[in-house]
């Protein structure tokens, strides 16, 4: 192999090589020079760069030089899905670069504007319906399997609840189909029947074990409800709390007055408090055992007088309490979302009450009671109003045609909205007892009724904002 002594000298009269270009002081030769004047093809002819010859030295020389980018060859052309595409000057990108030793690099790439990428036509598609749209768009929401135990044992104690008397009169009717159980049947249902516990004031069937348990903590739960005192009741008193609105089925009352899952007891200390109700209720069987041991007592003048003047601290009824639903079946037609009508005008029976066995009246009122259920309205549909109140009129009770959400969704079903229930509880208005057989003073009755009804109103006014949601509600008191 013949080699050269003397230095090569690229055919353009200037070394191409880095290292000799770096002997004789030249700067490097950029990528972009070496690619636009060495192409890889002319006229179609690969053009191979002329044999060069180094000597020993030299190109140990070389293999020592410090480190430079290799030379790197662009194509002339580029194929794109099979197409040749020229690039054009204004497509050739030069980009620098600094390597470790600082040397600039300078390198070269062809880029494409919008109008010379390849366009893909697209075809037009038809398609069919969405599978499941129709449940998306359903009013009906379910709720979901991961609930928490707590929530669900909250809604089994409201549904038990809800249900109760019916409940109660499945398993009566269902032991009443088994003979063996009839010897013991048929007095139980005589005796339910002449039975005077629901009138008579003892509360000899009350279990304050029944009223504490936890599981009333769990339906309290449910909403949830608090219960507010406005001021403390002097336990040497006795007293009759009206719970205002009626709402269905008046769950903060029971919830407030019937147990203690909501620390009536730590509240008012030294008052036994009991919630009253229908009459009939009591002539379901089951049903009224559970209700006695509840601590209810039928709604009756008779035991209203009973309760408030027998039993308590001195035996002349010191110390307790009874809470009516003033507005009754006929307040409950009118519970509606977002309003609150009382039923209030023309009740003054409770306020002749509370003079005849000196009790003071203290007025109880319940935001969101109205807002657990939905119902059909009067003005909208007439000819059901007027049946209400013929049951009502020959039964001495109404059925409202209500609905709420279910047991396993949010939209249909009897159970109750979880809406906050909030019952506070107002300041006591002194009531002077009148003389026994002595008639009551029309004008003395008016003024406690006017007394009783400027405290709901300071009640709603000064809690308003606090507990009711929709602040374009206003209190009504109507009849």
């Amino acid at each position: 192999m013949v080699q050269s002594m003397a230095p090569s000298v690229p055919i353009e009269g200037e070394p191409s090589q880095p290292a000799e270009r770096e002997k004789q002081h030249l700067p490097p030769k950029s990528y972009a020079d070496a690619a636009e004047h060495e192409p890889d093809k002319v006229n179609g002819i690969e053009n191979t760069p002329p044999t060069q010859f180094v000597g020993r030295g030299e190109a140990e020389a070389q293999r020592s030089a410090p480190f430079s980018q290799p030379r790197h060859r662009k194509s002339g052309s580029l194929r794109v899905n099979g197409a040749s595409k020229e690039p054009k000057a204004s497509n050739l990108v030069v980009e620098e670069f600094q390597d470790k030793d600082g040397k600039q690099l300078t390198t070269t790439k062809l880029t494409f504007d919008d109008k010379t990428k390849p366009q893909r036509t697209q075809t037009e598609l038809v398609s069919g319906r969405r599978a499941g749209a129709r449940w998306e768009r359903s009013h009906i929401h379910f709720a979901p399997l991961s609930v928490p135990l707590k929530r669900r044992l909250q809604t089994l104690m409201v549904l038990a609840h809800t249900l109760s008397i019916a409940l109660f009169l499945t398993a009566f009717f269902l032991l009443c189909s088994i003979p063996l159980f009839w010897p013991l049947l048929f007095p139980y249902t005589i005796y339910v029947l002449l039975s005077p516990a629901p009138h008579s004031g003892q509360l000899s069937h009350r279990s304050p074990l029944l009223r504490s348990l936890p599981i009333w903590s769990l339906f309290a739960s449910y909403f949830p409800a608090r219960l507010h005192r406005s001021a403390r009741l002097e336990p040497t008193r006795k007293y009759i709390f009206g719970y205002h609105p009626h709402g269905i089925i008046s769950h903060g009352a029971f919830a407030a007055f019937a147990t203690e899952a909501l620390g009536f007891s730590q509240l008012f200390p030294g008052i036994t408090n009991t919630l009253l109700t229908l009459d009939t209720n009591f002539r379901v069987p089951f049903y009224r055992d559970y209700a006695l041991a509840m601590g209810l007592a039928s709604v009756s003048r008779e035991s209203c007088e009973n309760i408030l003047s027998k039993g308590g601290a001195n035996g002349e009824g010191m110390g307790r309490a009874i809470t009516i639903v003033v507005g009754g079946a006929r307040e409950s037609l009118d519970a509606q979302p977002h309003s609150l009508k009382l039923v209030l005008k023309r009740r003054k029976g409770f306020v002749k009450l509370a003079i005849r066995t000196g009790a003071d009246l203290v007025p109880v009122l319940a935001f969101g009671e109205n807002d657990l259920y939905d119902q059909v309205t009067s003005d909208s549909h007439p000819f059901v109003h007027k049946m209400q109140m013929l049951v009502k009129k020959c039964m001495g009770f109404t059925i409202p045609l209500f609905h709420a959400r279910g047991v396993f969704n949010y939209d249909v079903g009897l159970m109750p909205y979880r809406k906050p229930l909030n019952v506070v509880v107002g300041n006591p208005i002194k009531v002077v007892q009148s003389k026994r057989g002595e008639a009551l003073d029309d004008g003395y009755v008016d003024s406690i009724h006017g007394m009783y009804v400027e405290e709901l109103e300071r009640i709603w006014e000064e809690w308003r904002d606090r507990f009711e949601v929709d602040e374009r509600v206003e209190l009504r008191i109507v009849e």
